[in-house]
């Protein structure tokens, strides 16, 4: 069956998800020419108008609309390319912040209506305050930092970080695709992470496609946001934004501060001498984060001038980025990262005590099976 559709809504949806009519064609296994055609005449089958929308992953009924809809970021765009705001979101990042907005939804009811109580610390060091004040904050109410950890490595490190911030109240996702899908693969130099800020169920995103060298730094950045009562969206690349970007700037100086307090550094490399190299080895080792906090904190000290840290910043991140990608894993393993473990232990409890409907949470656990469902809370410890 062949319908109408406004030409210029074919080709919006093609243009949102990043693709030429040369890829799209490809993804569709018609011709460009075809293409070309349903843009210009807006004359497309029924079951072609359903694959466009799965392809471009767009939701069918915006195929129908009068006007392509004005997708806008539920959040603030704090990202940036070089001094540029970024541009348009793909179809991954804002479908990954609404599936995040919706468990958290989700989870601040559930909260409430397990009478929890609202979060003091969330926006009680707003943009402005004390850096050194704020990232004491943070350290004090987690009672952790990275060099407290014990792991060997920073994927250990990560989980242990995440485990602290989870119990000090806070959701933690740490995701690389969108839900399930493992061909919608979330790209780090789009986003790296996000903070939405909510007195009963604040939620921090870090990209799990980064590397993990970047996402220590991006967890704290984002616990900053928390802090200062900020959602936003970020790209952090050069941690040294200008003071302008001033939530940026804050949560930046922020993370550096709680991850490696100055004071202490300075006093560290006292001791410490011979090759640049392995100083900053050695004081990665100490701190349990990567060789681009420890070369910011350098520069922060006075140790390091700016161009030669934005020489040697650059450097290691094309380092990281040449390293091989870890596979996928274990899905179970690694289900209670791309969720959150604090959210999906709360979602099965009330789901096998009759308080959630299974249809909403596999609907919010982006599950289609019981027989998922029931292993994943196996996995979790619960007796099904």
């Amino acid at each position: 069956m062949t319908i109408d559709i406004q030409p210029r809504l074919l080709q919006w949806a093609r243009e949102r998800a990043g693709l030429t009519g040369e890829t799209l064609a490809e993804k569709m296994g018609v011709s460009v020419e075809k293409v070309a055609a349903w843009e210009q005449y807006g004359r497309i089958t029924y079951r072609q108008a359903e694959k466009l929308a799965g392809v471009t992953h767009t939701a069918f009924g915006y195929l129908f609309l009068s006007e392509s809809p004005d997708e806008r970021l539920p959040i603030p765009d704090l990202r940036t390319v070089g001094s540029v705001a970024a541009g348009r979101p793909s179809p991954d990042l804002l479908d990954v912040i609404y599936q995040s907005q919706r468990r958290q939804e989700w989870f601040r009811e559930y909260q409430i209506a397990e009478d929890g109580a609202e979060l003091e610390f969330v926006g009680s060091k707003p943009v402005g305050s004390s850096v050194k004040a704020a990232a004491s904050a943070i350290r004090k109410r987690l009672s952790f930092r990275p060099s407290d950890s014990k792991e060997t490595s920073l994927d250990g490190v990560l989980r242990d970080f995440a485990e602290a911030i989870e119990a000090a109240g806070i959701l933690v996702v740490r995701a690389g695709i969108v839900g399930n899908n493992t061909r919608r693969i979330l790209n780090p130099q789009e986003f790296r992470g996000f903070a939405l800020v909510d007195a009963f169920a604040p939620l921090v995103f870090v990209n799990a496609a980064d590397f993990k060298a970047a996402q220590i730094f991006t967890l704290a950045h984002e616990l900053a946001h928390v802090w200062a009562g900020e959602s936003a969206l970020s790209n952090l690349e050069n941690t040294l934004v200008s003071e302008q970007q001033r939530v940026e700037w804050f949560c930046n100086a922020v993370a550096a501060e709680y991850l490696v307090p100055l004071e202490e550094l300075r006093a560290r490399l006292q001791n410490l001498h011979g090759d640049p190299t392995q100083v900053v080895e050695d004081l990665r080792r100490r701190y349990r984060v990567s060789e681009l906090v420890i070369i910011r904190r350098l520069f922060d000290a006075g140790v390091i001038p700016a161009t030669e840290f934005k020489q040697w910043y650059q450097e290691r991140i094309d380092t990281y980025r040449h390293q091989p990608k870890s596979s996928g894993g274990d899905f179970y393993k690694n289900q209670p990262n791309k969720v959150g473990r604090r959210f999906a232990s709360a979602l099965i409890a009330s789901t096998l005590e009759g308080k959630t409907l299974f249809r909403d949470a596999m609907s919010l656990l982006d599950m289609k099976k019981t027989a998922t469902f029931q292993e994943f809370a196996r996995t979790l410890k619960f007796s099904i």
